[in-house]
């Protein structure tokens, strides 16, 4: 069995323009400081990684990984969330997803989907030269505004759209097979690989590819009232990565699943720093150990109600706690009776 590495953090929520939060070495001390052993990097802040340098130049990226490990702490993947969400882009949502792209590009939906190509494929190549084995991105949606029927879809939509978003991805994905990298989707709302049905659906549109691999956060799962246990027993084999956080979900006589477009402090639910929430950690690591999970535990916090150091400071240790230090010994064996092939045969009668 395989002892699963951590505590991490992902440091996209807390990067900011003031000390310790605005360059890769004063995040990397700080981190480090809270008990952190690995960083997951967001890609699109050069103060933390240029990352079309680091697939370009490996020195460049021994240089990254040196200014981490200067601090005891490693990289755990890169993360490709925001360019990934512009490989497919409903044009509803046009206006609101150009802030993710370069200003240049902005009105030019074309121009924008081929950049971010070439941002997650930078990824896969400067993941081999960091030396990981796998990064997340999001799957971007087509579908998402047609998630609830009504008015009735019309036939094909569905299928035309993941008929669509697999034509996109299927190439990215063969890219990664050749760099060595797994790519792991983030199964997230927004977006139309949202929960397992939706996965398995790209899945087969992308014929069962060895690379279309899955991260996997349990908040959104409780936000969707999904049992997000059994999830790990169904997919276990393509859980290449691991977000620890924590969510909590209260309906009432008035608010359910949909939030009632609600901020997220008054919604039913929320996501909430680890501890506070409602997700089943101790079951969790337990069946991450058990399916032999070989990746970080990684801290992403998103909280409407605990400061950002607060959970990061909480989640180091909450995240030391639970991960399991797997035995090397089965419990019983003090009571093994030794191998006798002629003894078994005597007790079986045969």
């Amino acid at each position: 069995m395989v002892t699963i590495k951590g505590p991490a953090l992902f440091i996209a929520q807390f990067i900011g323009d003031k000390a310790p939060f605005n360059d890769l070495k004063s995040i990397a001390q700080w981190a480090a400081g809270l008990g952190y052993k690995g960083l997951q990097l967001p890609t699109g802040d050069p103060r933390f990684i240029d990352l079309q340098k680091a697939a370009e130049s490996k020195t460049y990226a021994d240089e990254v990984k040196g200014t981490v490990a200067e601090f005891g702490l490693e990289i755990t993947e890169l993360s490709t969330h925001t360019q990934g969400q512009l490989v497919a882009v409903n044009p509803v949502y046009d206006d609101l997803f150009d802030g993710f792209a370069p200003a240049s590009l902005h009105k030019n939906p074309k121009g924008r989907q081929e950049w971010a190509v070439q941002q997650v494929k930078y990824a896969a190549k400067a993941s081999q030269n960091l030396g990981l084995a796998a990064s997340v991105t999001f799957s971007g949606a087509f579908a998402w505004p047609f998630m609830y029927p009504w008015p009735q879809r019309p036939a094909g939509m569905v299928d035309a759209a993941f008929t669509e978003l697999a034509k996109r991805w299927t190439p990215i994905l063969n890219y990664y097979d050749e760099q060595g990298i797994d790519l792991c989707y983030e199964i997230h709302p927004g977006e139309d690989l949202h929960d397992g049905i939706t996965y398995e659906m790209f899945l087969e549109k992308v014929n069962n590819h060895p690379r279309a691999n899955l991260l996997y956060d349990p908040s959104h799962f409780v936000l969707q009232c999904l049992d997000y246990l059994e999830y790990i027993d169904i997919y276990h084999e393509r859980i290449k990565m691991f977000h620890v956080k924590d969510a909590e979900f209260n309906p009432t006589g008035r608010q359910g699943v949909y939030g009632g477009y609600q901020n997220w402090i008054d919604r039913a639910g929320r996501f909430r720093s680890l501890g506070d929430g409602q997700v089943d950690f101790k079951s969790i690591f337990s069946k991450m150990a058990q399916y032999d999970f070989a990746g970080w535990a990684v801290l992403e916090w998103e909280c409407a109600l605990k400061h950002p150091e607060d959970g990061a400071r909480e989640g180091a240790q909450f995240i030391k706690d639970h991960i399991i230090h797997v035995t090397d010994r089965v419990f019983d064996d003090f009571a093994a009776s030794g191998i006798d092939a002629s003894l078994n045969n005597k007790i079986l009668g045969i």
